[in-house]
């Protein structure tokens, strides 16, 4: 007679999770995963499945324990159970590759050499030391390549100078490079993107792919440009820092996406094998790219670029590929060390750097000045100028905010709507593919270049809406002529023009009057004057089709009508 239930033997799920529980511990990510954790091991969470997973692993342990192979089934039902105890827990934050470690004495930076120990590099205001077990949990992904162990601290300027010999830039761009590499190894801020840039041959991927190794090695530090946002976030959240090669041009979908990726970005999805879940991929990351040339770049992007030119190399100075990285297979730990040296003395000193001014990127401005303090370099101020280089290709790769800037430069104001402006702002012969072809492009790129007409020193500002039946919103555009300032330059050469030929296309001649009038009607008596003594309209009354006061220096073929409703008859007829 056979025994009873109680006597049956425990099902291979059951042993599995028993298996499971005598040496891991299981915990939930904040990105909804469950992770593994091997108990009295390093701290190190690997997920439950993948090809290196707990999943594997657990088939592997079962066949030297029972000489048997488990079944689909029973490994998937032992997953499912362990999954749910780490749902029922609180998350735990599973950092990749560095993080901030808070302690009641300041807060560290915890990097994580990559080793199968565990092992971390912990540093602080009061110095660094690696250490064999970590304070935080980390994950790790096929692009977590281990680091090397840095040298020993206290040789900075030997680490530093290995790193010069490594690089073919000028002195300038070097010591930026440093403040990116310093500002890389702290989690918790935006960082610029490095765009390294330069002829064919100067050796742009090579230094990048070497910069990127010291901060973060992967077996693939160069990568090719996404397709697609869903291909981009796979890639950026598989390691701390993306370096994508040989951008030629940054279509708007991806300019986008890598002004958020420097601040923070999250992507949500929906869950695989699910129809009512989703999952998030939540990022910031540290970038950089190699370019011979961009193109024209979205002012936002432009202003989170940090650009370095890579200088040609003499034929007699060109090395091998394979030389070159058996130096800085060489050279990397004194390298990583001297980079740590800077980074206690930039966190000892970073609490009393004050800025009068800071840029879009102000975390990095402020830890070039604590970096400036600590090695008497100017690297704050050669960013901030270059900032203002940036701009000004910035706005000449933009023809019609160009030309805006020019048009209010002539005027020092101007209020009216963005169709108005759009009408008034002389069009370049050819015209540029980037002209906008109606008011909602005009009025979208003027939102999008606004930070860099402001650089420039002219102001936008909304000043109500139209007294006609369309309710156009306007704009008061401001030139501030201050010394020294782009806009004052174009003044002074506008003054200098008066005298001789006249530059200026021939619409930006005409007052700011009347397009104003046009559209505000009773509203117009706010708006600032051009002129103490403005001369008498030639034509001046109600629209005939709109009722909109108008008012009109020069004589029209359409006396009775103001400009926007003849332009649109125009517009009707062709």
């Amino acid at each position: 007679m056979s025994g009873n239930s109680d006597d049956k033997k425990p099902s291979q799920a059951t042993l599995l999770i028993e298996m499971a529980d005598r040496h891991v511990d299981v915990v939930a990510g904040p990105d909804g995963k469950a992770y593994a954790v091997r108990r009295g091991g390093p701290q190190i969470a690997f997920p439950l499945l993948r090809k290196d997973g707990l999943r594997v692993q657990l088939a592997r342990q079962y066949y030297d324990e029972h000489h048997s192979v488990p079944s689909q089934s029973a490994l998937t039902d032992a997953i499912a159970v362990l999954e749910g105890r780490a749902v029922d827990q609180d998350p735990q934050k599973i950092h990749l590759r560095l993080t901030t470690h808070r302690t009641e004495a300041s807060a560290q930076v915890v990097i994580d050499l990559g080793t199968p120990d565990g092992r971390c590099v912990v540093a602080g205001p009061d110095g660094w030391r690696v250490r064999d077990r970590s304070p935080v949990l980390f994950r790790r992904t096929k692009l977590t390549s281990p680091m090397s162990d840095p040298g020993p601290a206290g040789h900075t300027d030997q680490g530093l100078a290995a790193l010069r010999d490594l690089l073919n830039v000028d002195e300038s761009a070097f010591r930026l490079i440093v403040g990116w590499l310093v500002s890389g190894l702290l989690p918790d801020i935006p960082h610029p993107i490095l765009a390294g840039k330069g002829e064919q041959g100067t050796g742009k991927s090579t230094a990048l792919e070497m910069l990127v190794n010291l901060v973060d090695p992967s077996p693939a530090a160069l990568r090719s440009l996404p397709k697609d946002i869903k291909t981009w976030a796979t890639v950026a959240t598989a390691s701390w820092a993306v370096c994508l090669d040989n951008v030629s041009a940054i279509p708007m979908w991806l300019s986008d996406t890598l002004c958020k990726a420097v601040t923070g970005d999250s992507l949500v999805d929906r869950a695989l094998y699910s129809d009512d879940d989703v999952s998030v991929l939540s990022f910031q990351r540290l970038l950089a790219l190699t370019s011979i040339d961009t193109g024209a770049l979205a002012s936002d992007l432009s202003e989170r670029m940090l650009g370095v030119e890579f200088l040609p190399i003499k034929r007699s100075e060109r090395r091998p590929i394979a030389e070159i990285k058996a130096a800085f297979d060489r050279s990397a730990p004194a390298i990583r060390a001297a980079l740590l040296d800077l980074l206690c003395q930039v966190l000892a000193t970073l609490p009393d750097v004050r800025l009068a001014e800071s840029p879009r990127m102000a975390d990095f401005a402020h830890v070039l000045g604590a970096l400036d303090r600590v090695m008497g370099w100017e690297t704050l101020a050669t960013y901030l100028t270059a900032s203002q280089v940036t701009t000004a290709d910035l706005l000449d790769a933009k023809p019609f905010t160009s030309a805006v800037a020019d048009f209010v430069d002539q005027h020092g104001t101007w209020t009216g709507s963005v169709s108005q402006l759009l009408d008034l702002v002389a069009v370049p012969d050819p015209r540029p593919r980037s002209w906008p072809v109606d008011a909602t492009r005009a009025s979208g790129q003027l939102k999008r270049d606004a930070p860099v007409l402001r650089s420039i020193g002219i102001t936008v500002a909304e000043a109500g809406r139209s007294a006609d039946r369309q309710r156009r919103q306007l704009y008061t555009f401001t030139a501030h002529h201050t010394a020294g300032t782009a806009p004052a330059r174009a003044a002074e050469a506008g003054a200098e023009s008066a005298g001789g030929s006249a530059s200026a296309p021939e619409s930006a001649h005409s007052t700011s009057s009347a397009p104003v009038t046009e559209a505000a009607g009773a509203a117009e008596a706010v708006f600032p004057q051009l002129s103490k003594n403005p001369p008498e309209p030639v034509e001046v009354g109600p629209c005939v089709r709109c009722s909109a006061v108008f008012r009109r220096f020069e004589a029209t073929t359409h006396p009775k009508v103001c400009t926007s409703c003849a332009q649109h008859a125009r517009r009707s007829y062709t």
